[in-house]
């Protein structure tokens, strides 16, 4: 009965599938730390305003500077910046003639790089580059386990262990929530450690205070090495002007030490629609085009050269309660807009985000998110912040939405990719191959391309029924809080030079020491 007899191959070919079976798994299961660069956009910008209404609205912002002007409060080295480059002043209030503006701004750079301790981690922020960082500066967080709290130091290392972790995110960001539980006066020593410590990603300093961001100067010259900071851009940070038409002493102060330093900033606008600004579209970009404008050229009279980003944060308003509405069409048609102004000007652009007015990480969460994040791509955002984990109109930083939102950021990188016509995406190999009436399964090109040819959610449920009922019905919010327990737990530190670790952890020591806790 020589047909029952096990061939030699029989075993081999058996053995091989189990330990070709076993590798797979464990390469599904290993730990591996991956990350995307920054994106590089190869499909075209979205413009919706005509040659006519960009230049009706620069020149109407030109007219505010100069018969309105801009208040600078209790900035008396400001005024006298603007006094000596030809600027009307009266008290505070300051009148910029036409042209003078725009010409300061001439001299900020239109791309400029931002280096991380890893350099293969470095972003390019200009041009056709797009950059993903976290919420930025909610003082509540929220997950399934504590709901919603005041935010602590935990939680503030968590946040940044997540962006690491997080492949599509590029940059760590700034106050990714507000650690309550240390005094105001100090927090930000203990965010910027994190940030250096916990990531190798680039990061963004502190402006709660010029002091802090002298602080932030002075520790990454500890990280980089004071020529290296003196020559190099490493912290991207936040200057909002006080809309309308007012920028504060402290936002000012802290904008003076980046600039001097030769460290980026961007300049924004934190407007409301209806609030701060005016309801109608074009006014918006009226005013938020002057305010920027008065910013940058300030930081070109700081230190000619000094790298900047014209920035817009900009949101309607609910006429009927009066809070802040997100996602809506005419945030979409102002970042558009915002975003042709900046280009018109050569500068990096900052706006966008996951940006949403939910309470909870839910269905109105992902309609506002996904309609922020698509404005932010097809506009021409180069800088994105808020780009995950953003709730509650900003009031919270949310663990399920940080991990829901970071991998839908996987899917902005895929569409900026644009479409590929290389002899392999032609496919016309596949098609002789398959002919009329078969199928591609099996086909060589499938074979060569099933890897990678479609982008996966790494969070979403795509099982069948029967399969998701069985294993408990799952939502999405359910499916993103087992991932955040995951990528915590398999999170690895990247490794810091002792030395430099050591300073830093003295820089923080001795900075504590120097003044009482204040939480106020």
């Amino acid at each position: 009965m020589p047909e029952f007899v096990p061939s030699l191959e029989t075993p081999r070919k058996k053995r091989r599938s189990r330990g070709g079976g076993a590798a797979r798994r464990a390469e599904r299961s290993a730990v591996k730390l991956e990350f995307e660069k920054f994106i590089t956009r190869r499909i075209p910008n979205f413009e919706i305003l005509d040659a006519e209404a960009v230049e009706l609205i620069e020149y109407n912002a030109e007219t505010v500077l100069e018969e309105i002007g801009v208040d600078f409060v209790d900035c008396p080295d400001a005024i006298e910046l603007w006094r000596k480059a030809g600027a009307e002043i009266d008290g505070n209030r300051v009148r910029i003639p036409r042209g003078l503006a725009r010409k300061l701004c001439a001299t900020a750079p239109s791309r400029f790089t931002q280096h991380a301790r890893n350099p293969q981690r470095n972003v390019e922020i200009g041009g056709k580059s797009l950059v993903l960082a976290p919420v930025y500066g909610p003082p509540f967080v929220r997950d399934q386990d504590g709901g919603r709290r005041y935010g602590t130091m935990d939680d503030f290392n968590k946040f940044v262990k997540l962006g690491y972790m997080s492949k599509y995110l590029h940059h760590s960001g700034g106050t990714v929530c507000e650690p309550t539980d240390v005094a105001v006066n100090k927090r930000h020593l203990d965010m910027l450690y994190a940030h250096m410590s916990l990531s190798d990603n680039p990061f963004m300093g502190s402006v709660t205070a010029p002091e802090r961001a002298q602080d932030s100067v002075d520790m990454a010259k500890i990280l980089f090495g004071s020529d290296f900071v003196d020559n190099h851009a490493v912290m991207t940070s936040l200057i909002n002007i006080n809309s309308p038409l007012t920028f504060d002493p402290i936002m000012v102060g802290a904008l003076d030490v980046y600039a001097r330093a030769n460290q980026a900033c961007i300049i924004s606008p934190f407007i409301v629609g209806g609030a701060m600004a005016p309801v109608s579209v074009a006014g918006t970009l009226t005013q938020l085009l002057a305010e920027v404008l008065a910013g940058i050229a300030y930081s070109q009279l700081v230190r000619k050269g000094a790298p900047v980003i014209f920035g817009a944060f900009v949101t309607s308003i609910d006429m009927n309660s009066g809070a802040p509405t997100f996602g809506t069409p005419e945030a979409s048609k102002i970042l558009y807009g915002a975003g042709q102004l900046a280009r018109r000007l050569n500068l990096p652009f900052r706006s966008g985000g996951g940006l949403c007015g939910a309470k909870l990480p839910d269905a109105q969460a992902a309609y506002e998110t996904a309609n922020t994040l698509n404005a932010a791509l097809l506009g021409g955002v180069n800088f994105m912040l808020h780009a995950c984990g953003w709730l509650e109109g900003g009031l919270v930083s949310s663990f399920e939405k940080f991990v829901m939102d970071a991998d839908q950021l996987g899917a902005l990188h895929s569409i900026a990719k644009g479409v590929d016509v290389s002899e392999n995406g032609q496919a016309l190999d596949a098609i002789r191959e398959v002919q009329p009436g078969g199928h591609y399964l099996g086909c060589q090109h499938t074979q060569d391309n099933f890897k990678d040819a479609f982008w996966r959610s790494d969070v979403l449920d795509y099982k069948p029924f029967e399969q998701w009922s069985e294993e408990g019905a799952r939502d999405t919010a359910t499916l993103a809080g087992i991932k955040v327990k995951k990528m915590l737990g398999d999170y690895q530190k990247p490794a810091m030079d002792p030395g430099i670790d050591e300073a830093l952890r003295a820089y923080i020591q001795t900075r504590k020491a120097a003044e009482p806790d204040s939480f106020t």
